[in-house]
């Protein structure tokens, strides 16, 4: 949807969505390939923080007039989707983290 955008976005906010986007699924690829489920949850963390990075750059978009309101509805229930399936990803890591026991070196 940012292709649309003008051209004196490009290197502003349509670089900052594709960015924090493309950075979702980097952070759970990278954090699947981590040893661990602590270093898993820590990338979760992050892809979360980037999922909160493109909402709110979503709804600037739409303030700006840069999105139509069907657009932003779109885009905004997707990131907000990916939040709660990340959110009940790392509530999982954790309850299953708290079965082990607690190892010292």
């Amino acid at each position: 949807m940012t292709a649309h955008f003008p051209r004196t976005e490009t290197y502003g906010l349509v670089s900052q969505m594709r960015r924090a986007a493309v950075s979702i699924s980097t952070n759970i690829a990278e954090g699947c390939g981590r040893e661990g489920e602590a270093e898993l949850r820590r990338f979760m963390q992050i892809a979360m923080g980037s999922a909160s990075e493109l909402e709110y750059e979503v709804l600037l978009a739409q303030d700006l007039g840069l999105l139509e309101h069907d657009e932003h509805e779109q885009l905004h229930e997707g990131a907000s989707e990916i939040k709660r399936m990340l959110t009940s990803f790392v509530r999982k890591l954790m309850a299953d983290s708290s079965a082990w026991p607690a190892v010292t070196i």
